[in-house]
């Protein structure tokens, strides 16, 4: 060959190399679904793509309940309280710093200098205001952590807070109506992040909720329902340094095994929902690693107290008795779970430890049924969670084993299913006859679940069983105004004797959630919420 045609050659070569390299980048832009951790220089150093099992059910956090809308919005908003990175410890947030009435009536919030929303307006007291008179103006059925939280809206009688003010540019006053001994663990839940007053302005709260603005160390982009939502570096965070992440792409896949073989094969670098059982195959592969979330959660059966026979107490007991939650543990939690006894978990104080559980006790059952008058037994419905959640790996597998105990007792329970959204709004409205759920403590305190779930004050938010005890509710009250610990310990060791009495549920399980991820992810800290802030978190 000589050098003429050498040269030709080796032009046309090159053409032909550098246009299918031209086709693989193309191809190759949408890292949505694929992490770069298996292609030349990889994306994935600086993006995570995090498998979990379902998909949020929105992003305005004030508006949802769910931890699969708490995974993303903890990234995107913050709070004035912020939690540590391993315990639900108060911390400075967008407030620098807060003083604290010597009745416990006022509070006064000095807040952060420099920070801006992602919109480019500056975070003021103006702000703060603005989204305290939002929540304070909304309903139950829209805003519901905010009545769980602060007792009601506007002028209702329970409603804790009398007033918010901007004493100046970057202080705000909030008055209380009482004392409330958790109401900066409360500030500092993910449900009260500060949103944009321009963006809610423009775009409304359907648009807002699809399109969310906050301070975060990451901002949205995108949402595809039901397959993912990606989040972007916020280049002008007010925290010098972070985050370490250029992206973060949230993909949604529902199957637990589905999704560590996804980890396994690099397609996401993080998977939430861990089957127990895949614990040890994990921790053997040097190319994984295993984390644990504190347990702070509980796993139950609603029994909805408005619709019968679920009405009458002695068919609640039964029921307690009738389902074996020991072989439930043992079944699907490989040693991960302890059997629950009561609505809060061990880990949070005043829990009374002295209540005996229900024994699983067949016969027991079958006599309780006698009394309420069905000892024929009764039909029923059960619904299933259709995806895994921290408190509950397999729904579907664990309301089975409920059909078959319940079965042994004379009732017939015919499983049913909905999408993830549809299931907890159809619950949330008392539609079930009973229904498997759970809670993840969201500040680390007992009023956070005795209350929050069990109060007459919230049913229609977060009691879905719609069960009801003025009894309970002034201890819960008087809990609430408490300060001091001992004696209001005590008040929710009384409000656990009612709870247990009642029975407006059948407690399953106090779980240890498993993740899993990528052996070169560095800095990622599983938080006891469930809400995970990964600003932190790079690759190796």
């Amino acid at each position: 060959m000589n050098k003429k045609t050498w040269l030709l050659f080796f032009v046309l070569l090159l053409t032909v190399s550098t246009a299918l390299f031209g086709c693989a980048s193309d191809e190759g832009e949408d890292t949505g679904g694929e992490s770069g951790n298996d292609s030349g220089e990889s994306s994935s150093q600086d993006t995570l793509i995090f498998g979990r099992g379902g998909d949020s059910v929105g992003l305005d956090p004030i508006t949802v309940t769910d931890g699969e809308s708490f995974k993303v919005t903890k990234n995107v908003f913050e709070t004035l309280i912020e939690f540590g990175r391993e315990d639900t410890e108060i911390n400075p947030g967008l407030a620098a710093e807060w003083d604290v009435s010597e009745d416990g009536l006022t509070y006064t919030f000095t807040l952060q200098e420099g920070v801006t929303f992602h919109d480019g307006e500056a975070f003021n007291a103006d702000a703060v205001v603005y989204n305290f008179e939002r929540w304070a103006s909304g309903t139950e059925d829209k805003f519901y952590y905010y009545k769980s939280m602060f007792g009601g809206f506007g002028d209702d009688e329970g409603h804790v807070i009398e007033s918010v003010t901007a004493a100046d540019d970057m202080t705000v006053e909030i008055k209380l109506k009482r004392p409330q001994a958790p109401f900066l663990k409360n500030l500092a839940m993910s449900p009260f992040g500060i949103a944009s007053p321009k963006a809610l302005d423009e775009m409304g709260d359907e648009g807002f909720n699809e399109s969310p603005v906050g301070t975060g160390p990451f901002k949205f982009v995108e949402w595809r329902r039901n397959d993912r939502i990606v989040l972007e570096k916020n280049e002008d965070y007010w925290q010098e340094g972070l985050p370490k992440l250029n992206e973060i792409i949230f993909r949604s896949i529902p199957e637990n095994s589905a999704r560590l073989n996804a980890l396994q094969s690099n397609e996401i670098d993080l998977a939430d929902g861990v089957n127990p059982s895949d614990a040890a195959m994990i921790e053997e592969n040097a190319d994984l690693q295993l984390f644990e979330r504190p347990s702070m959660n509980v796993g139950y059966l609603g029994l909805t107290t408005t619709r019968e026979p679920f009405d009458d107490p002695k068919v609640r007991q039964a029921m307690n008795h009738a389902i074996d939650r020991q072989a439930i543990v043992d079944a699907f939690f490989e040693g991960r779970a302890e059997v629950a006894k009561n609505a809060m978990p061990p880990v949070i104080a005043g829990y009374n430890d002295d209540i005996e559980g229900y024994e699983y006790d067949p016969e027991k059952a079958k006599q309780l049924l006698e009394e309420a008058g069905l000892g024929d037994g009764f039909e029923m419905d059960l619904w299933a969670m259709p995806v895994p959640r921290p408190y509950m790996p397999d729904g579907q597998k664990v309301a089975e084993a409920i059909q078959n105990n319940l079965a042994d007792v004379g009732i017939t329970a015919e499983i049913v299913n909905y999408e993830w959204a549809t299931y907890l709004e159809k619950a949330r409205m008392g539609e079930a006859d009973a229904f498997l759920l759970g809670w993840t403590g969201d500040n680390g305190d007992a009023d956070n679940f005795l209350y929050v779930l069990l109060d007459q004050d919230n049913i229609g938010s977060n009691n879905y069983t719609y069960y009801e005890n003025q009894e309970l509710h002034d201890l819960l009250i008087e809990a609430q105004s408490e300060v001091d610990e001992e004696a209001r310990n005590q008040l929710y060791m009384d409000a656990q004797e009612i709870i247990h009495e009642d029975a407006p549920w059948v407690p399953l399980a106090h779980s240890t959630p498993l993740m899993a991820g990528s052996s070169t992810l560095k800095d990622f800290v599983a938080h006891p919420t469930g809400s995970d802030n990964l600003m932190d978190v790079y690759f190796e």
